[in-house]
């Protein structure tokens, strides 16, 4: 069901068709500039030709200034009848600008460049296309005589699931979205300059490896065999070590059939790298230095605020072992325990555990509920249990432990970082450990991939590897705290399509007859019209009343009161 806005706007469509106005061209519009450069470099007089969507107006008779919205920003424009319309015919200045084009409608504009009496820079239109007809008005607030504002479009749900919309009427969106690629950009720039290669690896696996997590399944038809969108690149990354690489890296798009939060989406991006002949200490001196430089490049600055806690990104990091971690944070040393032993101390600690959980996610659940918190400035947390770490080399000094960290800023792991395990007998006994865990229960084990351990065989040299969250990263440097924020489309659930309520159901609580076909124009459903304030309503309503010319009784905010406390 259309809402009377929708359908004023099909009827100017309709009209703009009658008046031989194609709404929507086929012939390209060639721009000469932007909103950005023409107040970077503005010539008074210069002619331009720019190209963007109509954010507001104020007609004023023969004359009205509006504002124009391109992908680099805003500028205002100023129409003026007798110059757009030269001879005796004003019909294009009168009827089409005035009547029929909407605010959201995107035109072309040729037109010169001068300043108003208060310094405005704007463009004199001469002439005006239209490119496209908005059918639907744009969220746009509003904000009246006491300084209230309406209308926001600031609904979470809303603005991911519109991203598009989102991206109009937000400006700061459209900043986060830019500075994540500026984000890439950089680390792209930082490898290169090392003469690290950028390859591309299987998106669909025949066995879902390089992470403890669960995949997503699905099938392939011609081969008749499950296939798995991969949860991590890094066996095939360590292959081409093998093939005689000595450093490669990838973006890749990895997806996980997890939970989702605030730093967690099914499908997320990150950066894998893997240097040959370099180990973990190596590493963690590298990752200084690129989130140094991110930091840098991005905030010309090596302190950032994020969510009110100042943190200073310049080298070196903090490093701390994970047993060191639990112990100063939970005063139990847990390095001896054994894998009962851990149970018992999570089980002490208030930690929710399962049967199912080995060692390694016990240390893990510990120290993600009790320590990782803690660590605000960057920190490095070394020395992972092997239970922990399946495909990381062995501890060069405890056998026990692994060569690993994980890069914590802000209480949340930003990268994760291996002596890669090159030993091939050794890496096969890791994988069957690992299917003893599945065999217990742990969906998140990992498959045993007899290809890889192939690979080994021939001979992989000493390798570090680094595995760093894009999306986690672009929150730190854009200072947001959801995910949602930092990925143009975030995985949600579908849209529900509410019930169009009935008349009945609006007469129920109150509205007259005389007013019904209105409201329900207007809401569509009883829920729409609740998800205002009742002095919104009333304002809405009234509005509409007015521009319209409706002959009926203007509505009482007491009347609209009275709808809200009938649903009571």
């Amino acid at each position: 069901m259309l809402s009377e806005q929708e359908k004023i706007r099909r009827d100017k469509l309709k009209k703009l068709i009658d008046y031989g106005i194609n709404p929507y061209p086929q012939h390209s519009f060639e721009t000469s500039t932007d909103s950005k450069k023409i107040k970077s470099n503005f010539e008074e007089g210069k002619s331009v030709q720019i190209a963007g969507r109509l954010m507001s107006r104020r007609i004023q008779g023969k004359a009205s200034f509006a504002e124009l919205l391109d992908n680099k920003g805003k500028i205002q424009l100023y129409f003026n009848r007798d110059e757009i319309c030269k001879g005796d015919d004003k019909s294009l200045y009168n009827d089409v600008y005035k009547k029929l084009l909407d605010i959201g409608d995107i035109i072309g504009i040729g037109g010169s460049l001068f300043t108003t009496k208060v310094g405005e820079m704007t463009v004199l239109v001469k002439n005006f296309t239209l490119l496209s007809k908005s059918l639907k008005p744009l969220p746009l607030p509003k904000t009246d005589s006491e300084g209230n504002t309406y209308d926001e479009f600031n609904d979470p749900e809303s603005r991911y699931r519109q991203r598009y919309v989102d991206l109009i009427v937000n400006s700061s969106v459209k900043e986060t979205f830019i500075k994540r690629t500026k984000i890439i950009d950089k680390i792209r720039t930082f490898l290169n300059k090392r003469n690290y290669l950028e390859v591309e690896t299987p998106v669909l696996q025949p066995i879902p490896g390089g992470a403890s997590a669960k995949p997503f399944e699905t099938h392939h038809n011609a081969l008749n065999i499950p296939l798995y969108l991969r949860i991590a690149n890094e066996l095939y990354l360590k292959r081409l070590i093998v093939g005689g690489f000595s450093g490669v890296y990838e973006f890749a798009k990895a997806f996980r059939n997890e939970g989702m939060d605030r730093t967690h989406n099914p499908e997320f991006t990150m950066v894998e790298l893997y240097v040959a002949f370099k180990d973990y200490y190596w590493m963690m001196e590298m990752t200084e230095k690129l989130i140094e430089e991110i930091s840098i490049s991005i905030n010309n600055s090596t302190l950032i605020n994020f969510q009110g806690n100042e943190i200073n990104l310049k080298a070196p990091y903090k490093r701390i072992s994970i047993f060191d971690s639990i112990k100063e944070h939970t005063g139990i040393d847990v390095s001896d325990f054994n894998e009962k032993q851990m149970f018992e101390t999570a089980k002490k600690l208030g930690i929710q555990v399962e049967s199912s959980m080995g060692y390694g996610k016990l240390v893990d659940a510990i120290f993600g509920e009790k320590c990782e918190h803690h660590y605000i400035q960057p920190t490095f947390i070394i020395d992972y249990p092997k239970e922990m770490s399946p495909l990381t080399k062995e501890h060069r000094d405890n056998p026990r432990l692994t060569e690993r960290f994980e890069l914590f800023i802000n209480g949340k792991e930003i990268a994760n970082a291996y002596s890669e395990l090159n030993d091939p007998i050794d890496q096969m006994l890791r994988f069957k450990h690992q299917l003893k865990l599945s065999e217990k229960g742990d969906e998140e084990a990992m498959y045993i991939d007899n290809d890889f351990v192939r690979a080994l065989e021939y001979g992989m040299p000493p390798t570090s590897g680094i595995g760093v969250g894009i999306d986690r990263l672009v929150m730190l440097f854009t200072n947001q705290k959801s995910i949602q924020e930092v990925i143009f489309f975030p995985q949600m659930k579908p849209e529900i399509n509410k019930p169009v309520s009935k008349r009945s159901d609006f007469l129920s609580i109150g509205v007259s007859e005389n007013w019904i076909d209105i409201v329900m124009e207007t809401y569509v459903d009883i829920d729409s019209l609740f998800s205002n304030k009742p002095t919104q309503v009333h304002q809405k309503l009234n509005g509409i009343r007015k521009k319209n010319k409706l002959n009926l009784d203007a509505l009482q905010l007491d009347d609209v009161t009275k709808w809200f406390k009938k649903s009571d």
